[in-house]
């Protein structure tokens, strides 16, 4: 679907190659990349069973399976945050791309319908098919995310005019809030999906083994690749259509095939870890405020900047209500929304 998007050579990106926004990116990715490791390593000493250092030195360089330090940390905690560094990049990169693809700088997966379709089929699943294991969720999200995804799509493309960033805000508007709606009559109606729902809905990546990582990553690989090549395309896209398409750029085509990366990112992340909020939509805010809305910089530097926010939230969460462990999508949101603030007021919120 990508090889059809093209943009001319000769369109004048000059800002774009700034030295000093050059530099500000690769010090942001930097700055968190590093922040990501340093957090990752502390954290897999943090949790109901506090390890020190030395024993999760030990537990990595020389694994023991006999000693419940090196057991926990192994099968528990490393997991744990590859799946947060996993999921928190997908989320970065879906939120950076849903702002552009809607031009609505308080884009996240819920515009798309990605959260309200992935809860319905988890809940269909609950309900009618009897399945109550966080591995049986992973596929029915993830179908439920797609198809809702699809939905919002041909839907807000269904006119003789095409699609725009209005339309498809207005059509994933319209799709959640009746899916949402279908969600709740079967949840109120069925006890049994509603207590193992609730714990799937607030977002966590507690329980989840290597196996979910294996199944969601390579939608999160494909999306995360296609994703990187529409920095240039997109570009042309936010100077308007007809700019985009005067400049050579196939403007359904792009929003097509960011859909498409949309669904698989925030559709995977979403299976495997369940709606986590703010992510998505503090971490292209974030990256803008420092390189400025130049795609070739804004989508890596979300996938860095969103894989260090979750890795950062899960940690000093689980860190503050120690020994209880606080359930991720929580953790995201009540530490998270200070910071967000604090920038949205510290500076203009960047247009789109």
């Amino acid at each position: 679907m990508t090889s059809t998007v093209t943009s001319s050579p000769r369109r004048d990106d000059a800002p774009l190659r700034h030295p000093a926004v050059a530099r500000r990116a690769i010090a942001l990715l930097l700055g968190a990349g590093a922040t990501t490791v340093l957090l990752a390593v502390v954290g897999f000493g943090v949790g109901s069973h506090p390890i020190s250092p030395a024993q999760v030195l030990d537990a990595l360089t020389a694994y023991d399976p006999t000693r419940n330090e090196h057991v926990i940390v192994m099968a528990s905690r490393v997991p744990r945050m590859l799946l947060g560094i996993l999921v928190g990049a997908a989320l970065g990169m879906a939120g950076a791309l849903m702002q552009s693809l809607t031009r609505n700088p308080l884009a996240d997966p819920g515009i798309l319908g990605v959260n309200a379709g992935a809860s319905l089929l988890v809940v269909v699943a609950i309900a009618y098919l009897g399945v109550t294991s966080v591995h049986g969720y992973i596929w029915f999200a993830f179908a439920g995310a797609a198809l809702a995804a699809v939905l919002v799509f041909a839907l807000g493309s269904a006119h003789r005019s095409g699609a725009t960033p209005v339309r498809f805000a207005l059509a994933g508007t319209a799709v959640a809030i009746a899916i949402g709606a279908v969600t709740q009559m079967i949840l109120i109606s069925n006890e049994t999906a509603f207590q193992y729902f609730r714990f799937w809905s607030v977002g966590s990546l507690q329980g989840r083994g290597l196996d979910v990582i294996v199944a969601v990553l390579p939608f999160l690989v494909v999306g995360l690749s296609v994703a990187l090549l529409l920095a240039r395309p997109l570009d042309s896209l936010a100077l308007g259509d007809a700019a985009a398409r005067s400049l050579g750029t196939s403007v359904g085509a792009v929003r097509a095939s960011t859909a498409l990366a949309v669904v698989l990112l925030a559709g995977g992340a979403t299976a495997a870890a369940g709606p986590i909020g703010f992510i998505g939509l503090a971490a292209a805010h974030i990256v803008r405020q420092v390189v400025g809305n130049s795609h070739r910089w804004l989508l890596p530097c979300s996938i860095v900047v969103g894989a260090g926010l979750l890795v950062s939230a899960d940690t000093l969460g689980r860190a503050l209500v120690a020994p209880a462990d606080l359930q991720s999508g929580i953790a995201a949101a009540l530490l998270g929304s200070p910071l967000f603030i604090a920038l949205v007021r510290s500076r203009r919120v960047a247009s789109l």
